[in-house]
C-alpha cells in the first residue's frame, strides 16, 4: 500500500497553522491524485506522537519503501519543497516520533518550506524558542496559503514520480 502521511495537529485551533503544513498539503493534493491507489492519512495524534499512528500502517520493509511523509520545514522558504530519504529528523519532533516508532529512517520525506524570506530569498527565522513556537503555531496568511496551493501541484507530481518511477528521479526533478 502506497502511503502518504501529512503531519500536523488535530483540532480546529491548529487547522491553518504553519505546524500543520503536512496536513494542509495532504488536503490540497488528495484530489489531484485520486484513483492512483494511494492512501492518505493525517494522524489524529498530536505532532510529537505521529509515530504511534504510522506504526500500525507500516509493518514491513516494503511498506517502508512505500511511505512518504510530508511536513513543515522552517529551514526552507515558503513555497519551496525538498525531497529527502534516509535522513535524521533534523530536530523535527513529528518526524523523530515516526523514526523511533518504525525503528528506521529509510523512508521518503517531502519537506515544505514555511519560513518567511527576503525578496532576495534569504530566510528570516524567528529568534528564540518562544518566538519560534509562536511562529509555528501561528496561522498562515492568505498570501502564504496561496503559495502552498501553488506548490501543491509540484508536490502531487513529485509523489506520482516517487511511486511510479523512483525517489531518485523525483529528487532530481523537484529538488
Amino acid at each position: 500500500m502506497k502511503l502518504v502521511v501529512g503531519l500536523g495537529n488535530p483540532g480546529e485551533e491548529y487547522e491553518k497553522t504553519r505546524h500543520n503544513t503536512g496536513r494542509i498539503m495532504v488536503g490540497m493534493i488528495q484530489k489531484k491524485l485520486e484513483g492512483k491507489k494511494i492512501k492518505f492519512i493525517t494522524p489524529d495524534t498530536f505532532m510529537n506522537n505521529s509515530g504511534k499512528a504510522v506504526v500500525f500502517l507500516v509493518k514491513t520493509k516494503k511498506d517502508l519503501k512505500d511511505l512518504v511523509v510530508i511536513y513543515d520545514d522552517i529551514d526552507l522558504p515558503i513555497g519551496k519543497m525538498k525531497i529527502s530519504f534516509n535522513r535524521s529528523s533534523g530536530g523535527h519532533n513529528g518526524l523523530n516520533s515516526i523514526i523511533k516508532s518504525l525503528k528506521s529512517q529509510e523512508f521518503v520525506r517531502i519537506r515544505i518550506g514555511i519560513a518567511p524570506a527576503t525578496p532576495s530569498g534569504k530566510i528570516r527565522k524567528p529568534k528564540g524558542e518562544k518566538a519560534m513556537l509562536n511562529f509555528l503555531l501561528g496561522e498562515f496568511k492568505e498570501k502564504e496559503l496561496a503559495e502552498l496551493k501553488k506548490l501543491s501541484k509540484k508536490v502531487a507530481e513529485a509523489i506520482e514520480v516517487i511511486f511510479t518511477e523512483s525517489k531518485e528521479k523525483a529528487m532530481s526533478l523537484y529538488n
